[in-house]
């Protein structure tokens, strides 16, 4: 299959115990560098409730959590707002960068223009991830709340003409779809539309969602998760083979192929899979410390999971304080805080 899953870190591979007290520093930050966005998307929760109070991250906030991991490997620069938003973005890819982090983020496309493309290209920004979840205009309003899908497609083929003509080789740039009933038979036309805009990668995005109550298109019966059928599996199917066609990868998050992101696992407790407590550290725009960047997917109110406050405690306090120990090992257990029962299997970095 061309659909290869392409070569990254492993992280969760590092980990050589699992015990409450995490014996490593994180390997991995994400930093949700802004909780602001210019999108109403009917699967993020920000669309329907303040989560916390508006803000981008401080410079200040930023480099006192960033210089309290000296070695960190990996950062991803997004949460569940738009990162391209912040003015400043590029430099906080510079100062990972200068560290010899890996520095990625999503976004929506909306604001890549050619200015905030070439600093984001120059600040040494390693993988661009474009979220576009449809395969037309319509589809595109209908999911993501505005009526922006032309901007994005065009910026993003500007990006890649303008990373060509320049020689560039970075950041990689790839296309995301969240996977809905309402989109998934659009799978094959947006493997095309990423090779008609030059996007050499595709990825299925699982979709997360609370269980108790849902919000707009984040909700169960629009899950693909252990609930697709035999036509929509022929839509993923005919997507991975036009994506082999084109000569494009067709993988889906949590490095898998994508149509073993919508299958269970034989696990009978699949949640105890999960490695983020023991290789990541997620910080909000305000600086709360939450498990991971699909917490707020997947349960409402914060005050449920916040593990620390970097505006009050170091990481190394937060990191193996009493209350990230019982968040391991309830994880390991057959009762794991709410927010991981829902999230499902199998999430890696």
């Amino acid at each position: 299959m061309t659909a290869t899953v392409a070569t990254r870190p492993r992280y969760h591979e590092m980990v050589d115990t699992f015990a409450p007290v995490a014996a490593q520093k994180p390997v991995c930050l994400y930093l949700e560098t802004t909780n602001r966005c210019n999108l109403l998307c009917t699967t993020c929760p920000r669309t329907y409730e303040e989560l916390e109070p508006p803000a981008d991250m401080s410079w200040e906030l930023f480099t006192r959590i960033v210089d309290q991991v000296p070695n960190i490997q990996r950062v991803v620069l997004h949460g569940v707002g738009e990162p391209m938003l912040v003015a400043d973005l590029p430099r906080m890819i510079r100062y990972l960068k200068d560290r010899g982090a890996y520095v990625l983020f999503n976004t929506n496309g909306t604001v890549l223009n050619a200015k905030n493309g070439r600093a984001i290209s120059e600040a040494g920004l390693d993988e661009l991830r474009v979220s576009l979840d449809a395969a037309d205009a319509k589809t595109f309003k209908l999911i993501r709340g505005k009526d922006y899908f032309n901007r994005i497609v065009k910026n993003t083929r500007a990006f890649l003409q303008q990373q060509q003509r320049e020689g560039l080789d970075k950041p990689r740039v790839s296309l995301w779809l969240t996977g809905l009933k309402e989109t998934v038979e659009q799978l094959p036309a947006f493997v095309r539309v990423a090779a008609d805009i030059g996007v050499k990668e595709v990825y299925l995005q699982r979709m997360v969602y609370f269980e108790d109550k849902a919000i707009g298109n984040a909700r169960p019966d629009q899950a693909l998760f252990e609930r697709m059928s035999a036509e929509e599996a022929g839509h993923l199917h005919e997507a991975v083979e036009v994506a082999k066609s084109l000569g494009i990868m067709f993988s889906a998050s949590g490095a898998t192929e994508p149509e073993t992101s919508v299958k269970q696992a034989t696990d009978g407790n699949p949640w105890s899979l999960c490695r983020r407590p023991w290789t990541v550290m997620y910080f909000t725009a305000n600086g709360r410390a939450l498990p991971c960047c699909i917490a707020p997917f997947s349960q409402r109110g914060y005050e449920h999971y916040t593990l620390g406050d970097a505006t009050q405690q170091t990481l190394t306090e937060i990191w193996n304080s009493s209350a990230y120990q019982k968040f391991r090992t309830d994880l390991k257990s057959d009762t794991p805080a709410e927010a991981c029962k829902s999230c499902g299997l199998r999430w890696s970095l």
